[in-house]
């Protein structure tokens, strides 16, 4: 096997990038993709049965479908003249960015609505009885509660995000496994390629992972308090 690739500069950079792409993605699809997961999950919490309804049917099919599929269609019926901005072509980045949060809110919403859940039921009576409206009970009572669960989780969702983007791709994103498509092209240097590759993905994700591990261990201690 032959990794000098490494040691130039110009491939370096390629991957450097395509690591810095992958990860602008994957905090941008987590971090807007939980402020619009809070709508199903709270539509899902929802007593009105219509509500209910539309939230579970928006996270089934979401689920239900390879986020491949998702990212195509939506590219396919969003169609944006070439635009350049700082090196990225929006008229890939914003169909590609907009299947990734819609993805993400999916599954960013069952992790809330199951933080919210965790949170006992005497807590939201208690808040009723003393005359807080069902709105207040859950913006000052539930929620805060709920995020202590709900952050670990999140944290997952990351590192999923993480390695979700490679789909990207498909859509000629300069993110991680696209730039080490231009890599390999320029070394055929196949095998040792995506190794890198998998060593990067893995320098991004596992102290994610860790340090995830150690905050949720961390509230748990804090709760048993």
């Amino acid at each position: 096997m032959d990794f000098s690739f490494i040691l130039d500069p110009y491939y370096i950079g390629l991957l450097f990038s395509g690591l810095l792409m992958t990860l602008l993605l994957a905090i941008i699809s987590v971090v807007l993709g939980s402020m619009l997961g809070l709508i199903p999950a709270l539509m899902r919490l929802s007593s009105q049965k219509i509500f209910n309804l539309m939230g579970t049917t928006y996270v089934e099919i979401i689920r239900g479908t390879p986020l491949l599929v998702q990212v195509l269609l939506i590219y396919s019926f969003i169609k944006l003249p070439v635009t350049l901005f700082l090196g990225i072509d929006l008229s890939s980045f914003i169909p590609g960015m907009l299947a990734l949060l819609i993805n993400s809110s999916a599954y960013v919403s069952e992790i809330i609505r199951g933080g919210i859940l965790s949170v006992d039921r005497g807590q939201t009576e208690a808040a009723l009885s003393l005359g807080f409206s069902k709105s207040k009970t859950m913006r000052v009572v539930i929620l805060p509660q709920a995020i202590k669960h709900i952050i670990p989780a999140l944290g997952n969702e990351f590192v999923t995000m993480i390695k979700e983007t490679s789909i990207f791709m498909y859509l000629g994103i300069a993110e991680l496994m696209y730039m080490a498509s231009m890599v390999k092209a320029g070394t055929y240097a196949v095998k040792e390629t995506y190794i890198v590759v998998a060593v990067l993905y893995f320098v991004l994700t596992f102290p994610t992972a860790k340090l995830m591990g150690a905050l949720e261990r961390r509230l748990k201690k804090s709760d048993a308090k």
